[in-house]
């Protein structure tokens, strides 16, 4: 079968979910540090605003979820939408009469969400197919893939269902720490195999009958409690071919042979967005605003730029020559792919990124926290 910012609260796993008011995160509070001032734009390259679109606000761990020229996503409300990136034209939008708590997956055709009454709900080209009850809450978006609809939940479950009828199909769980982060998590496909992130390890699944093929330890709890021991793989994940790099949130970055299933390196990084990777390099920005490339190949550290410090930048995307990131203000930021250094940057509406940029059909596509989508384009 081939198949954000988000809220970084911690969550209680135990016969019940309890949500603990424990702000994980370092990049606020009173003491913050003040955001680096920015040097003059330097207009290295030439990009240009070609559409706008709105949605409702977001405050969800959003996945901007993209399937050849279409980009589908959702507001906190439960809008979903899907867009043409290259013209920005809406395709379709659809209310779901529920909040979400994490969203979207699809496939072109099937698009799916979790609703914050714990509902997996599922729709057929913008009409909702149907939903599901679940046991336990899930912040990270369902992948749809060869018809099938796939979960990870904050219980560290795994389960499959039939994307046409909702029928469940399997479901695996392991044991693991009792916190979990409300931030959405690794859940992918990789050939004929499921990638999972659980606890510190990506794991590798067989996705017809949810049956364990590896795992790979990209981090391990240490410390003397719950709070201490927590140690979660947050969303995005780099991918060339079979190898797949992901960070455990405030831990490590680190690198996986997903075809044997064996990890090639794992380096210490203070950090709780997801990373991005090409043929040489593992992009990642740091809790402290610093942007770093890790060599793909040992982990060494190639550069690291400090001139975005405290400016809580998004998870970051590879385009072309640039690594682009987004900032709390809604600033777009192209860097060299070689040392970091700034090349260009757009203004989106003024607020955060709800999730890091995506590319589609030539179209780099930005979503905020105001609901605001916007599609830039090189020239």
């Amino acid at each position: 079968m081939k198949l954000h910012f988000g809220s970084t609260l911690a969550t209680r796993v135990a016969p019940a979910l309890l949500v603990l008011g424990l702000l994980v995160a370092c990049s606020s509070g009173p003491t913050r540090p003040k955001p680096a001032e920015l040097a003059a734009n330097p207009g290295l390259l030439g990009v240009r605003l070609a559409w706008t679109a709105k949605v409702g606000a977001i405050d969800f761990p959003l996945d901007v979820k993209v399937n050849a020229k279409t980009v589908t996503l959702a507001s906190s409300e439960g809008v979903l939408a899907a867009f043409d990136a290259a013209s920005g034209a809406e395709l379709w939008r659809s209310s779901i009469g529920a909040q979400i708590a994490a969203g979207v997956g699809s496939d072109g055709r099937f698009s799916a969400v979790v609703t914050r009454a714990n509902d997996l709900l599922v729709l057929d080209g913008g009409r909702e197919a149907w939903r599901q009850k679940l046991t336990a809450p899930s912040f990270t978006s369902p992948l749809v893939a060869g018809g099938r609809v796939f979960l990870l939940a904050a219980d560290r479950s795994v389960s499959a269902f039939d994307a046409g009828s909702g029928r469940k199909l399997w479901s695996q769980q392991r044991p693991g720490e009792s916190l979990v982060l409300r931030q959405a998590g690794v859940l992918l496909a990789v050939g004929d195999t499921l990638v999972a992130g659980m606890g510190g390890r990506l794991v590798g699944l067989n996705p017809g009958n949810g049956s364990i093929r590896w795992e790979a330890p990209i981090a391990t709890p240490r410390g003397t409690n719950d709070i201490e021991r927590m140690v979660d793989l947050v969303s995005r994940v780099g991918r060339d071919g079979s190898i797949v790099c992901a960070r455990a949130f405030q831990a490590a970055v680190g690198c996986v042979d997903t075809g044997r299933g064996n990890l090639q390196w794992s380096k210490p990084a203070i950090g709780s967005v997801g990373v991005q990777t090409d043929e040489k390099f593992v992009f990642g920005a740091e809790s402290d605003g610093k942007v770093i490339a890790w060599r793909r190949g040992d982990g060494e550290r190639a550069w690291v730029s400090e001139r975005l410090l405290y400016r809580n930048l998004s998870a970051p995307l590879v385009v072309g020559r640039s690594v682009v990131v987004g900032d709390e203000g809604g600033l777009v930021h192209w860097l060299s792919r070689d040392d970091g250094s700034p090349l260009t940057r757009m203004a989106t509406d003024g607020s955060a990124l709800a999730a890091g940029p995506v590319l589609a059909d030539g179209t780099l596509v930005v979503v905020t926290r105001n609901g605001g989508i916007f599609g830039f384009k090189p020239e």
